[in-house]
């Protein structure tokens, strides 16, 4: 028994039947570190050790979270609100619901895709747009599955196909660890390698927004994160506001740090007296709050994944799926696919696996006499597939961050299984279909 598949497969269901996914990553671990032949006592010990590897982001997303409500503080979210339900104005008006429906689909993702290449901030927005928009989703019946749908599809398909920004990162680990692993290829060839597994991405995306939830579905009146009697209506609130905003986006980008970039735009606000320093604390405690639930998980998946990867069963399940391959290049090719599904479904981040992936799959793909342009299919579709549809990712926490803020959307299956289905499933198929052509 391969420990990775097990302790994959142990958190999945557990998630899956509504275990908590903290639970559930620390229950996953142990039996894969069991299996995987540590103790007891070894395996909670690299477990702890692995703790640390998460505390980054969830303290990112802790500062965020108290960003995000320092500037709902100001009244600017609520602006937009109160704007969008003028747009749609009475309840029976179709057309304008509809249009409403549209324009906030397309701006949020806009702003995924964005945060990936143009402006490459990842997953910093969503504590600050998503939760003062849920109110407008209420109004209009949106399903939040959608959102989260559209979300993960901005945050994971351009860096996959654009060398851009976090793209760029994506395609450089690629063309590195294939020329290690025996194999130079050319870093514009990533892209073209690309365009159809991603087209499949795509063609998910389009299903969910025109077939799996384009219905409407009803959720409570979404509570506010600060009251109205609280917020500050005034220019010099709206200005700081902004300025806030670029501040913090500037900090980030200047220190490749979301923390700091956090700590300069509440900095900002408080400084300036658009949030009174008396009420500061509660704003911030608010905020963390709102953001807990990612952080522990974030915290609990690093932990999982210094496990996986101490068992050295990893590397086991990529060798033996080699081996059994034998020379069927199309089997070849859907097996590895899967291989990488399961790898990144546990470790949680497709930048990470590819490095695990490239050094058997490459000999592998020269050996069974695929192209470069389908190895870098196999490769970069492999340690792609997963990050969408993980209990563990950051491509699905941090919707669900923002979607959740009021308690009405489930990580399980309003995020990880709608993701999981619109875009792996179809990355499998027109991945391995790219892979058979080259």
């Amino acid at each position: 028994m391969n420990a990775v598949v097990i302790a994959v497969l142990v958190m999945l269901v557990l998630s899956l039947v509504r275990v908590n996914v903290v639970f559930a990553l620390i229950t996953g671990a142990l039996i894969g570190g069991l299996v995987g032949g540590m103790d007891m006592s070894e395996t909670i010990s690299v477990f702890s050790e692995g703790l640390s590897g998460g505390a980054n982001i969830a303290l990112s997303y802790a500062l965020l979270g108290g960003f995000a409500v320092a500037i709902s503080y100001t009244g600017i979210p609520n602006l937009l609100v109160d704007w969008v339900l003028k747009v749609v104005g009475k309840k029976g008006d179709s057309r304008k619901a509809a249009l409403s429906k549209a324009l906030i689909v397309f701006a949020i993702l806009l702003m995924a895709v964005f945060s990936q290449n143009l402006i490459p901030i990842h997953i910093a927005f969503i504590p600050i747009l998503i939760p003062p928009l849920l109110k407008v989703m209420t109004e209009l019946e949106l399903d939040r599955r959608l959102i989260a749908s559209v979300i993960t599809f901005g945050l994971t398909a351009p860096y996959i196909l654009l060398p851009v920004g976090f793209g760029l990162q994506f395609h450089e680990i690629i063309a590195q660890n294939m020329a290690s692993s025996g194999m130079e290829i050319a870093l514009g060839d990533i892209p073209k390698a690309m365009l159809i597994p991603v087209s499949g991405m795509f063609i998910g995306l389009l299903i969910a927004v025109f077939v799996s939830y384009r219905k409407p579905r009803k959720y409570s009146e979404a509570k506010e994160v600060i009251s109205k009697e609280k917020m500050v209506y005034n220019k010099k609130a709206m200005v700081f506001a902004f300025i806030s905003i670029i501040v913090a986006l500037y900090v980030q980008l200047q220190l490749e740090s979301m923390i700091f970039g956090a700590l300069a735009g509440i900095a900002v606000l408080y400084l300036s007296g658009s949030v009174k320093w008396k009420e500061a604390d509660g704003l911030l405690n608010e905020g963390m709050k709102m953001m807990a639930f990612i952080g522990f998980v974030m915290i609990a998946a690093s932990g999982f994944a210094e496990v996986m990867t101490s068992t050295g069963h990893v590397e086991t399940l990529v060798e033996a799926t080699a081996d059994a391959i034998g020379g069927n290049k199309a089997m070849a090719a859907l097996i590895m696919l899967v291989v990488g599904l399961l790898v990144t479904m546990g470790i949680g981040s497709s930048f990470a696996t590819i490095p695990i992936i490239a050094a058997i799959f490459v000999p592998l793909c020269m050996e069974l006499g695929f192209s470069p342009m389908a190895t870098i299919v196999i490769v970069g579709t492999a340690g792609a597939l997963g990050d969408a549809g993980s209990p563990a990712s950051d491509s699905t926490l941090g919707p669900t961050a923002g979607l959740n803020a009021d308690g009405q959307h489930n990580h399980i299956w309003d995020t990880c299984v709608p993701t999981f289905l619109h875009y792996n499933i179809p990355l499998i198929i027109f991945g391995w279909i790219a892979a058979v052509m080259f």
